[in-house]
């Protein structure tokens, strides 16, 4: 993946807000909820009992935001009881300002810390969600492949329209990044005269027809923390990220490679903030990744980012948020833009997350693609944004700057920086007469950052058509197609006890029927 580190130096970076799920927020998506055009959808049946056992667990406390200058917020936790005796969610979000200041940085409990969910006895087992190896000196990573027999799948029944939706998201990134892998990094002019029609083997990576790259490798592990988790954990995302670094965990390959410059930067800044956490609270290094007391995860600063940083890397693994919380909009909308911030630190990041989250949000929730590329979505879903202004560079691509009949010649450019990449996904899903094989080649045909930017529309699209309007022709050449199935099926199953254990607080509704 190539990156752009740097953002737009003309415009200051300002932190996000960050923090808005608080009660009110969750109980205004109810106000909001009858005009969602999600209603065209049909509800989803769960017959399992509880929730699935936290292999790591999810702990939330929610976030009361202050002011403290431009852009900035101070975070003070105030928790609310969301769930039922057998867990409690709690949200707990800050702002990166402040550990810049040497002040208190709460972040989400790491996923230890959560009470235990009672499960039915087929969700007991899920080893497969954490990294494995092959010999006892560790230097050998269980890939993904290696677990698609041994997965377990829930023993509940997810809508099928809601699922094909999921799977097509996800695997529409592993082909889109599969299909791209192979000429990553040639020029426009060498795509003109040799174009991409078919997965290839060889090419840029050496890698075999259908395996896929650092793209779809960082998804795997941001949808196995959700899974894992239960919920959002950003610390637990980090640690994910760090085993892909180190080890090569969820890799086609058994190994880590074509990682971007911003997101090394991060992951090194994580592994080095582990280091003093450590040191500093008397915590075991080897510990560190299990990291199970709340009141020291609090601590923990999760933005690992330097200000400016602008690679496209946050949107090519974003999918699985939106996927898990598309039953709440403005939560999954929210969800997407920080998931994208702990390793990417300009704002436009953050709304470039947010945007495209919510698309995907809307994709799943059956909304037709001329509504999807309204330019005016913003304004109809500004509630999903809890009314809070897009980054101008995000804003103009809302209201349409992709739609360039020309493409390339027009000026649309597969690059690393993020507001491109974005701008080229959409270009490709614009143009691409309703077909996901002629869009994700076109995507992959502009050039430069290939795989990205087919990965980027491949989750957009995916959502849109779905798992069964993919071509077969490259699914049965898909590395690791089994294992994405499964695990999409875990997000969708996953999702729901999230809907469930909200909704049975009597907190607040949930914003759709699905």
């Amino acid at each position: 993946m190539a990156e752009t580190i740097e953002g737009d130096k003309k415009k200051p970076v300002a932190k996000p807000w960050i923090v808005r799920l608080t009660k009110a927020l969750l109980t205004d998506e109810v106000a909001t909820s009858k005009n969602s055009s999600s209603h065209q959808m049909t509800e989803a049946i769960s017959t399992s009992g509880e929730k699935t056992p936290p292999v790591m667990a999810s702990s939330f406390s929610a976030m009361k935001a202050t002011e403290i200058g431009a852009g900035k917020i101070s975070t003070q936790p105030k928790s609310i009881q969301l769930a039922d005796n057998t867990a409690t969610d709690k949200v707990a979000i800050s702002n990166k300002s402040k550990s810049i200041k040497g002040e208190k940085n709460p972040v989400p409990h790491g996923s230890p810390s959560c009470a235990v969910i009672q499960t039915s006895p087929s969700h007991a087992d899920k080893t497969w969600i954490d990294i494995q190896f092959h010999d006892k000196e560790k230097t050998i990573v269980k890939k993904p492949d290696k677990f698609e027999n041994e997965m377990n799948e829930p023993d509940a029944l997810i809508n099928e329209e809601i699922l094909n939706r999921i799977q097509g998201s996800m695997v529409g990134l592993a082909l889109g990044d599969a299909l791209g892998a192979y000429v990553e990094f040639r020029p426009r002019q060498y795509l003109v005269d040799h174009p991409v029609t078919d997965l290839e083997s060889g090419g840029t990576w050496g890698l075999t027809k259908g395996q896929f790259t650092d793209d779809t490798s960082m998804a795997l592990c941001l949808a196995n923390s959700l899974v894992a988790c239960h919920g959002f954990n950003p610390y637990d995302q980090l640690v994910r990220y760090k085993w892909w670094h180190q080890f090569g965990y969820m890799s086609s390959i058994g190994n880590c490679f074509d990682i971007g410059a911003g997101t090394r930067q991060s992951l090194r800044e994580f592994e080095r903030r582990q280091k003093t956490f450590a040191k500093e609270f008397s915590i075991p290094l080897t510990d560190m990744d299990q990291l199970s007391d709340g009141a020291l995860l609090e601590k923990f600063d999760i933005y690992c980012s330097e200000d400016g940083v602008a690679g496209n890397g946050a949107l090519t693994r974003l999918a699985p948020v939106p996927l898990f919380f598309h039953r709440f909009p403005a939560i999954a909308v929210e969800y997407s833009g920080i998931s994208g911030q702990i390793t990417y630190g300009d704002t436009i990041v953050y709304d470039a997350c947010r945007y495209y989250g919510a698309l995907i949000v809307a994709a799943l929730h059956g909304e037709p693609k001329s509504q999807l590329l309204d330019n005016k979505f913003y304004s109809r879903h500004a509630e999903w944004f809890r009314n809070i202004p897009l980054h101008p560079g995000i804003q103009s691509i809302a209201e349409g700057s992709y739609k360039r009949v020309g493409g390339y010649n027009a000026g649309i450019r597969g690059k690393g920086y993020i507001v491109s990449a974005l701008e080229a996904a959409l270009w490709a899903f614009w143009s691409d007469d309703n077909s996901f094989a002629k869009g994700v080649l076109a995507a992959v045909n502009l050039g430069d950052d290939t795989d990205t930017t087919a990965a980027i529309y491949g989750q957009l699209a995916g959502a849109y058509y779905g798992y069964g309007k993919l071509p077969e022709r490259w699914l049965q050449h898909l590395y690791a197609r089994k294992f994405m199935e499964k695990l999409s099926k875990w997000l969708g199953y996953e999702g729901e006890c999230w809907q469930k254990r909200y909704k049975d607080t009597g907190s607040y509704l949930p914003t759709t029927n699905i």
